[in-house]
Parts: structure tokens; sequence; C-alpha cells
């Protein structure tokens, strides 16, 4: 495309009774204002499921002429409510009085793109015109400021750092102990898209949110918010300080053990990958394993629905690390039958996990783990297959193993 067809031009409908000389032309309209289908000035802004503005009778016919897909972004909807976009009508209707503009009356052609500053600005007074109607509005208007912050901070770091610098946090952390389901949710969300920044864990952290969060993990109104604070715990815990911080809250492990427990498929991942997360710091494995985790992580293991049996078996390879986690695994009787036909059947990842666990609870006075496995008719091939076709970590895992049950086995007869 030539520098020609790049030149922004501009028509406006004129009335019969008005003239063109009541609008002043202007050459330049922000990109964050023209609906990416149309690519004329937003009329009527609305937010889809993925995040992303467009104008309401755009999408529409997008959506009424069978499209299930975000014109964007190409992700598919999950659901097809279109949620006014207030704080960017606010911007509009802003812009259009500043232009002297009627905005129903205002058409233009693609204008080159505007400078990164400008992409910033409009971010910038959107997150604090939103952050403004958390601080202020009535309940209805805080729930769809913390939606809209919500869509807002799930796609961009830049968008997650100036919602952040707006001064979001504090409002959102105040929100998750609302009594409306729905602000309770999207501030929890709002909170866990933001905390993906890695400054905005430390402002997260500092806000003192690690208790509120663990309060809606335990107790929370949804079982989405519940899943959400677990993935944002999750999400903090990546910082190394921040694993024995979580860790030393009293009850932070056992409501993850009891998301595990109750929660959905999606919130038992989230409690899951939390788990895992704050099981690589040594401390932490004891009070997973006292809070009951093992036995819900092995029922997992047999759980096809929950699809988190690589997970799973992250965590337990971890809790294997302290005394009270080898004992728990050496208790149960379905856990060594369960690794074996992983070693068979399992993903490459739970293939390693699977090994390593094994390898662990025969090492150090496994004897009886052992012969388990020598009874077993599955585990020698299991073995040899894993030690001749597995990763080269499993290799070497199954040939200790299978050497040790040598060893074990000649000292039986």
């Amino acid at each position: 495309m030539n520098k020609q067809n790049l030149k922004q031009t501009v028509s406006i409908n004129v009335l019969p009774d008005q003239s063109s000389s009541c609008y002043s032309l202007v050459s330049d309209i922000p990109d964050e204002l023209r609906c990416p289908i149309s690519l004329d000035l937003i009329r009527d802004p609305v937010i889809v499921a993925s995040g992303h503005t467009y104008d309401r009778n755009s999408i529409a016919q997008w959506i009424n002429s069978g499209h299930h897909t975000c014109p964007k972004s190409g992700q598919r909807l999950i659901h097809m409510a279109l949620i006014p976009n207030y704080a960017l009508k606010s911007l509009i209707q802003q812009w259009c009085e500043d232009n002297n503009i009627p905005i129903t009356e205002f058409k233009s052609t693609p204008s080159d793109s505007e400078s990164s500053s400008t992409s910033t600005d409009a971010v910038k007074m959107t997150a604090e015109f939103l952050v403004g109607k958390l601080a202020t509005g009535s309940p209805d208007i805080q729930r769809q400021a913390a939606y809209e912050l919500r869509l807002l901070a799930k796609s961009g770091m830049d968008n997650r750092r100036i919602i952040a610098e707006s001064g979001a946090i504090p409002f959102l952390m105040t929100l998750l102990g609302s009594r409306d389901p729905r602000i309770q949710e999207n501030a929890v969300t709002a909170l866990l898209n933001l905390s993906i920044h890695e400054n905005n864990k430390i402002l997260i952290m500092s806000a003192g949110a690690i208790d509120s969060l663990i309060g809606v993990l335990q107790s929370g109104k949804t079982m989405e918010a519940r899943g959400n604070a677990a993935a944002a715990i999750f999400s903090l815990s990546v910082i190394d300080e921040y694993k024995v911080i979580i860790g030393a809250r009293t009850k932070a492990i056992p409501a993850l053990v009891g998301l595990l427990k109750d929660g959905t498929t999606a919130g038992k991942r989230d409690a899951a990958i939390a788990l895992f997360n704050l099981a690589v710091y040594d401390a932490n494995r004891q009070s997973i394993v006292l809070a009951g985790a093992v036995p819900l992580l092995i029922d997992l293991l047999m759980d096809d629905k929950a699809g988190i049996t690589d997970d799973s078996l992250a965590v337990l390879a971890l809790v294997l690390g302290c005394n009270e986690g080898l004992q728990a695994l050496r208790k149960s009787r379905i856990f060594v039958p369960l690794l074996v036909d992983l070693l068979r059947f399992g993903s490459s990842k739970g293939k390693d996990h699977s090994i390593t666990l094994l390898l662990g609870l025969c090492k150090d006075s496994g004897e009886e783990i052992a012969g388990r496995l020598l009874m077993n008719p599955r585990s020698i091939p299991s073995l040899q297959s894993l030690a001749a076709d597995g990763s080269l970590r499993a290799r070497r895992k199954a040939d200790a193993l299978l050497r040790l049950l040598n060893r074990c086995c000649f000292q039986s007869q």
C-alpha cells in the first residue's frame, strides 16, 4: 500500500439544513477509537468475551452472520454477551467534543497508526476512569468497572503496568471482601491478570493482598473466584521469597488442599500447580502432607476427567522429599500399581515423574515397595521399556531401579 492510500481522509454527511462549515475536519482519529471491523469511529463501544472492543452494530452483524470468534484475535468467544465499555465511550464523547465532531455523523477511512504514546495515554485515561469508579461508584458501577479492568488487564504487559500505576490494586483488594459474588469474582480475576507483570507481584504483596486472596480461596462466593485466587497465589509464588511468606500463612496450604478436593476441574488444576510451586520450598512440603494432600493427589491420578495427572505427580514427586511425604506414599496400597501403569500409558512427563517416585520409594529402607514391584507382573517389562525408550533422565532412573530390584531379588533368594 502506497503512502497516498495510507493517508487519512475524512467525510462528513451534512444534513440539508446544515453547512459543512459547522464541523472542523480532523485529520487524525486515534486507532484506539476505531472499530477494528468497520475502521470507523466507534459510536457504541462494547466488549466481547476476548476482551477486545468493537462498535455494537459491527460486532453484532459479525456474530449474527454465524461467526463465533473474535475478529481481531481469532480467539473463540466463550459467550456472545456484549458488555458496554463505558470508559471508552466517555473518551470518545470527550474526543468528539474537543474536535467539534457530532459522533453520529462522523465517518473516516483508515489512517496511519498512532504513536505508542497515544495508545498509552488512552489506556491510562481508561484505567484512571475505571479506578475512579471502583473508589466512588455504587455496587453496580463497581461491578462493571472491576469487570472492565479484568478484561483490560487480560492482554498486554503495558496494560497491566498502567492499571497498577493508576492505583487499581488497593481498591481491587478491598473488593475481594465484597458480598456481591460478581464483584468479588471480577476483582480477584483482575488481580490475577495484573499479577502476571513481575513488578505488580511486588505491589500486590506490599498492599497486603495475600490474606484477602487466601480468604477468597478458602470461602469465595463462587468456584471461579476460588480457582482464580489459587491461580493468583501460584502467580505470586513464582518469586522465591513469596513461597516462604505464603507457606507461613496457616490457612493458605489447607485452603489449596480444600480446593483440590471440592473445586471444579479448573479449580483443582489451579490448586495443584499452586501447591507444586509452594512445594519447591522444602519447609512447605510437610505442611502440604499434614493438610491431607497426598491421598487427594493419588485419587486425582485415577480421575481422567480432572486431567491433572502430570500436575498431581509433580507435587507428589516434591513431597516425597520430606519424611512425612515418603511415609504417606508408602502407606498407600494403590499408589505403586498406579505408577506402574503410568510407566506404560502416561505422558512423557508423567513417565519421568513416575519413575522418580518409584525409585525414591524403593531407596532407603524401601524393601517393602521393592517387593510389591517384584510381585507385579507388569513392573519389569514396563521398566525395561522405559530404560530403552524413555527420556535420558527416565532411562537412567529406570536402569537404577532395575539394578536395585535385581539386588533385592538376589538378597531374597
